[in-house]
């Protein structure tokens, strides 16, 4: 048995929950991963997993081992970083996770001036509106607008956006353009855009002299994917608001025009998140600092 090896296998286990991700992550058969942790109790004469058909459960002994080998395996990974760094060379996978309209708009315009900046660095992009588990999923960050739920994870500010309430001229041609938030209740339609995890509108966000207004009212229609959304105001469906970096040239072209200009709410915040409990690798390490560098004027709109 290599100790080592076992080790980090049973490691992605714990922090998978199951051996089809854990192996998924390690590029290994699941029999494999399977057979290197029955070896590793083996050979430490002592049950670190529970499994059944449905789930894995870490034993108390099982956790103490997690917790004191994930303490060695971040001290190897450190030296390996030392060494990287010494070398000036970040390589490996980067596993990053973004939403679609920032992915679209903001990230992938810029990104490649980060991969000729570090060409040994791959990366695989999840573009999706919907959430991931960092830990359960393998992922090494996620940038993401708006409040942070999880003290588990580590969350750098990485800039904000404006939100702008829009529609097109053709639209508030037949429904008239609204001078106050309030009027929004009153037969205009609206196009919502809906949490990817529980299904909810979100409510359109006003502010005014310091004054903070939700309005949430009955949607025409509701779309939980960003660049869905923004289509969905495009072709005049009905009122939308959005970040200004998806429609900085429709409204340059007058595809879509501004309303309520003088109640824009508070700038929202991005954030690149990883978890706390993992190892910063170097090539994680540089991403963040450049998305730090560039991230911010991009994410403005600027």
């Amino acid at each position: 048995m290599d100790q080592l090896v076992a080790i980090r296998a049973f490691a992605r286990v714990v922090e998978a929950g199951n051996f089809t991700r854990a192996a998924d992550s390690l590029e290994m058969p699941n029999a494999t991963v399977s057979k290197l942790i029955q070896d590793l109790e083996a050979h430490l004469g002592v049950r670190l997993l529970q499994r059944t058909t449905r789930r894995v459960t870490v034993t108390p002994e099982g956790r103490d081992y997690y917790e004191k080998s994930a303490r060695i395996l971040r001290d190897l990974e450190d030296i390996d970083t030392s060494f990287s760094a010494a070398r000036g060379k970040p390589h490996g996978l980067l596993r990053i996770d973004i939403g679609g309209s920032t992915a679209r708009d903001v990230l992938i315009p810029i990104l490649p001036e980060f991969m000729t900046r570090y060409p040994d660095i791959r990366i695989d992009l999840g573009v999706s509106d919907r959430s991931v588990d960092l830990i359960s999923d393998n992922v090494d960050c996620v940038i993401r607008g708006g409040p942070l739920e999880s003290s588990s994870l580590v969350a750098r500010h990485i800039g904000s956006a404006t939100l702008i309430t829009c529609a097109t001229p053709a639209y508030l041609k037949t429904f008239g353009t609204p001078a106050y938030p309030d009027e929004l209740k009153n037969g205009h339609r609206l196009v919502s855009y809906l949490s990817p995890q529980n299904g909810r509108a979100f409510p359109f966000r006003f502010e005014h002299n310091g004054e903070k207004t939700d309005i949430k009212v009955d949607y025409r229609i509701g779309v939980n994917e960003s660049n869905a959304h923004l289509a969905a105001g495009l072709a005049g469906l009905g009122i939308i608001q959005t970040f200004s970096y998806s429609i900085a040239n429709a409204l340059a072209n007058g595809t879509l025009v501004e309303i309520l200009q003088p109640w824009r709410p508070a700038p929202y915040p991005f954030h690149v998140v990883y978890p706390q409990s993992r190892h910063v690798t170097h090539r994680l390490r540089v991403f963040i600092d450049w998305l730090l560098e560039r991230f911010p004027q991009r994410v403005a709109g600027a």
